[in-house]
């Protein structure tokens, strides 16, 4: 009998072990608001794949894009809440709960693509900007991107600052955003993304600012045959994760998804210049859809670019204040150090 009760005791504590396991396996949420065929979702599609790889299975992350679980801002309420574990959401709309996220929206403030995507993957720089996160109710593991954005007009090529004083012009509806226009001399308003189309249309509006790609995607450049690519703002995401999930999570797990993150990004950059080279549908690149479609594109000149850095210093200044100085100069001398 005490033979018996011993494997008994045996086989109850394998099987503990057993169902421990089964249930250290974790199945969690990732959100976005990306089209399924855009850079940003394959990006976050790839993070989730290289999770599940480097854990064994351990952790199987399902992605939601398209705003599927809600907009921007209320993903961001649900990681703080805990009802959504992980998000990517744009710097512009994170500046409302961490106002020192709007130094990476500083308009002009790369002098290249080259420049910005070293900055931003510049460790110590991400470290410092997500060291603000925490005390908001986020972790921030790494980034994903939209693009770089431009403006597509119904007036014409906007070359200097100037040729925007009293263009009426949709923006992102976030403060550095709007301060940009209205200092660029442009009446800026926050219509939201989907009534864009209809009041380009209808000329409510005169232009809207777009990555040229995007502004493909949802037809505006049908009504609005004017675009340069000023290249003002960088559409930058912050991957952030609720804390009580990372908390939970082991060192070799964060490191898995800190890894995953740079994988994300490479990914989504990769595909965004691939969709610039062969457009849905269509097939054709951008240059020949534009071409094709009688929309005028315009890139600025080092001289007229400086013409709009000079211009938006005031709006720098601002937000010099609003971030910090401490962070600001780190940012500026970030971004300096990666242009030589």
């Amino acid at each position: 009998m005490r033979k018996f009760m011993l494997i008994l005791a045996a086989a109850c504590l394998v099987l503990a072990g057993t169902g421990g396991a089964a249930l250290a396996k974790k199945t969690i949420k990732f959100g976005h608001v990306a089209p399924p065929f855009h850079g940003q979702s394959k990006g976050v599609d790839a993070f989730a794949a290289y999770v599940k790889e480097k854990t064994g299975g351990e952790i199987e992350i399902k992605t939601f894009p398209f705003g599927q679980l809600g907009s921007e801002r209320s993903m961001a309420e649900q990681v703080q809440a805990g009802t959504l574990e992980m998000a990517t959401i744009t710097t512009a709309v994170m500046s409302n709960y961490v106002p020192q996220m709007a130094v990476v929206d500083l308009p002009f403030v790369f002098p290249s693509r080259k420049v910005a995507y070293a900055t931003l993957d510049d460790m110590d720089l991400q470290k410092k900007l997500f060291s603000y996160l925490p005390a908001k109710g986020f972790v921030g593991v790494g980034f994903t991107e939209n693009e770089f954005r431009d403006i597509n007009s119904k007036k014409g090529l906007v070359l200097k600052p100037a040729d925007l004083k009293g263009i009426k012009i949709r923006v992102m509806n976030s403060p550095v955003f709007m301060d940009t226009f209205r200092q660029l001399g442009a009446s800026p308003v926050g219509i939201p993304f989907p009534e864009l189309y209809n009041a380009l249309q209808q000329g409510v509006i005169d232009a809207q600012e777009n990555p040229l790609l995007t502004s493909i995607l949802i037809k505006a450049t049908e009504v609005a045959k004017y675009v340069t690519d000023t290249n003002h703002i960088l559409t930058e995401c912050v991957i952030i994760v609720n804390p009580d999930f990372w908390a939970g999570l082991s060192a070799k797990q964060k490191a898995v998804f800190q890894q995953a993150a740079k994988v994300a990004i490479t990914t989504n950059r990769k595909a965004n210049e691939q969709l610039h080279q062969k457009l849905p549908k269509t097939g054709i690149s951008v240059a020949e859809y534009c071409k094709k479609n009688g929309v005028t594109v315009a890139e600025l000149t080092p001289a007229q670019r400086q013409a709009f850095v000079k211009a938006v210093q005031p709006v720098w200044a601002k937000y010099k204040k609003i971030v910090g100085p401490e962070l600001y100069d780190f940012f500026m001398n970030t971004v300096k150090k990666h242009n030589k």
